[in-house]
């Protein structure tokens, strides 16, 4: 039976090792942007959250991607610029706007994820069934990882 040092070592590992391949997957994933597309990715973060959240006020999009309400409202204000996204009056709040993706926004985060999901497609043809069965067993759990809460101890 493994120690519990021994433990924590084949975690840290498996997390480096994770932490390395998950982070050149984005990189490359990145890369396959549409060509068109010349938002940051923290505006195009903006723009996916507002699709699968819906919509939502700048503090929530702020909390949601870990930034400054005010860095959020200048995200906010350059997505409205490119009609990608509009600014709403809050239903019970004058003081907060509420921000809602457009149909330009929708386009183009649907024609990106789109081109994004062909390559990987592509890429997964390429493997063995044994290992598209891994990664579609491990998909759910790197979500779960992606989306915790928990706080960084730093341990």
């Amino acid at each position: 039976m493994p120690t519990a040092a021994a433990s924590v070592r084949s975690n840290v590992g498996l997390a480096s090792e994770l932490r390395f391949g998950v982070m050149r997957l984005r990189r490359r994933l990145v890369r396959e942007r549409h060509p068109d597309n010349d938002l940051s990715l923290s505006a195009m973060a903006v723009l996916f959250g507002l699709n699968r959240f819906g919509d939502l006020t700048v503090g929530a999009l702020a909390a949601r991607e870990q930034v400054r309400p005010p860095s959020m409202t200048r995200t906010v204000t350059t997505l409205a610029e490119a009609g990608l996204v509009e600014r709403l009056a809050h239903p019970t709040d004058g003081r907060q706007v509420v921000v809602r993706l457009t149909d330009a926004g929708k386009t183009l985060i649907e024609a990106d994820r789109v081109r994004r999901d062909r390559w990987l497609s592509r890429r997964l043809a390429e493997l063995s069934a044994e290992d598209r069965d891994v990664l579609r067993r491990a998909a759910p759990i790197l979500q779960r990882i992606a989306d915790s809460d928990q706080p960084d101890d730093h341990a």
